[in-house]
């Protein structure tokens, strides 16, 4: 997927200029925990009053029911429901994350996900607008109180906990289709297209038929043919690599970092009868062995790019040039990505980064096309380059529905004994929701891209055309 981040995405930005005329002894009544929550909502409240041009945002709070932005027939009307007063301290300190936070804990219930998502992108210039130097000042001087508050509480402890988990095969059979792709699927008019589960409803199977389209159309951009040796770099749980060896003929060596996934990818290479074809290793892509050299007429790699680390971009293309043929080979990667103008190499820590795949790194197309080039000294030539993000969407939301349909907590306690408690389980639970929601709103605004890119090598021919 997803392996990756998306954009600070929320109701809530780090607060705002209204900062700079809060008084900081306007509650020198209350205790010291009163004191942070009273100025912390206040700030967030100052914010929203100027911020949110777009939509209405309904607060209910123990200070009662307040009302943000202009509701009109249409519009997007979203109510948030504070349960704890802990969450504007969150949202204070920690924006996107804070929310995130908060919404997983259950401090905060909220009428509609993906409506507030939606409201804080399409009101995000005004809130940026609002941001100060200020904020930053006042929120590490409190700081402190925020450790003190909500650092070792019970609430802290279980968004540490889910933070830890190392995903369970069972969790992810929960809510991908029977090929266990963890990414992009391709809609057609087959399916309705990408907005045809919202128009007509969802149907049993499209995700599956979305997802074997993905599959057959990386490979047919690999030019892969009967024979021909096959190099994956993130094995997922077999699914490519199963459709290389029995539909095309191929051969495949693939890897993973992942024991679980190595394990599952090997029951169904066995269960497909195709052992003899496909070769799942537990190995670093930087680790692949001197036989590798030369050795294959085809790469792939679907979203795996993520995890790799914008200082790593030139390693990675180097070993691709290196294991692929010089001549007749071709590289297909997939990755979801930033637009150029979002792209840094240093990407601050965000939900998915802290509770989804710490440390990963969305490239962009043009750092990816730039690092192939320089790592094989022109040996690749740039074959195509393809934007599948309206197609994540639909995709995602496929996910939330086989989620809530499928994953229980009797499933789950298998693999984590942890969750046995029901808070534990319900937190866990709201994380994927929550995940499904923020990286969809994402990718039907425009903020983050998913790019399929495919490279030839130098001199090679698409296809005959003499």
């Amino acid at each position: 997927m997803p392996s990756s981040s998306v954009p600070a995405c929320g109701p809530f930005p780090a607060p705002t200029k209204a900062l700079q005329s809060s008084s900081l002894f306007s509650f020198s009544t209350l205790s010291p925990r009163s004191w942070v929550i009273s100025f912390a909502r206040s700030s967030i409240v100052s914010v929203l009053k100027d911020a949110i041009t777009v939509g209405h945002l309904t607060i209910s709070d123990s200070e009662g029911t307040h009302y943000y932005g202009k509701r009109q027939k249409g519009c997007n009307d979203v109510h948030l429901k504070v349960v704890s007063d802990n969450f504007w301290l969150r949202i204070l300190l920690s924006g996107d994350l804070g929310f995130s936070e908060a919404y997983m804990i259950g401090d905060v219930e909220v009428s509609s996900l993906k409506g507030a998502m939606n409201l804080w992108l399409e009101n995000q210039s005004g809130m940026e607008e609002t941001l100060s130097s200020t904020a930053a000042k006042i929120s590490s001087t409190i700081s402190g109180f925020y450790n003190s508050f909500l650092g070792q509480t019970r609430s802290q402890a279980r968004l540490n906990a889910i933070a830890s988990y190392d995903q369970s095969n069972e969790l992810f059979k929960a809510f991908l289709s029977k090929e266990m792709m963890y990414s992009c699927a391709l809609w057609t008019e087959a399916e309705g297209g990408v907005r045809g589960d919202l128009e007509t409803g969802p149907v049993p199977g499209d995700l599956e038929a979305a997802q074997r389209r993905k599959i057959h159309h990386v490979l047919r951009k690999a030019r892969v043919k009967p024979g021909h040796r096959v190099l994956e770099f993130g094995s997922g749980w077999g699914g490519l690599a199963i459709e290389a060896a029995r539909s095309y003929g191929c051969e495949v060596d693939t890897l993973t970092l992942s024991i679980q996934q190595k394990t599952l990818a090997e029951e169904r290479v066995k269960a497909a009868g195709l052992e003899g074809r496909i070769r799942v290793h537990l190995l670093d892509y930087r680790e692949i062995p001197a036989e590798f050299e030369k050795a294959f007429d085809a790469f792939v790699s679907i979203e795996m790019l993520e995890h790799v680390g914008a200082k790593h971009y030139n390693t990675y293309f180097k070993l691709v040039d290196y294991a692929l043929k010089s001549t007749g080979a071709t590289a297909v990667v997939t990755s979801s990505t930033f637009p150029e103008s979002r792209f840094s190499g240093y990407q601050a820590e965000d939900f998915m980064r802290r509770y989804m795949w710490p440390n990963s790194c969305l490239p962009s197309a043009t750092a990816l096309i730039t690092a192939a080039q320089a790592s094989s000294q022109g040996r690749f030539t740039l074959e195509g380059v393809e934007n599948h993000a309206a197609h994540y969407p639909r995709t995602l939301r496929e996910w939330g529905r086989r989620l809530e349909a499928n994953l229980s907590q009797d499933l789950i306690v298998k693999d984590y004994p942890a969750l046995s408690e029901r808070a534990d389980y319900d937190a866990f639970k709201r994380k994927w929701q929550y995940l499904f929601e923020y990286a969809a709103a994402g990718f039907a605004k425009g903020y983050i891209t998913c790019h399929m890119l495919t490279f030839i090598r130098q001199n090679d021919t698409p296809e005959r055309c003499d």
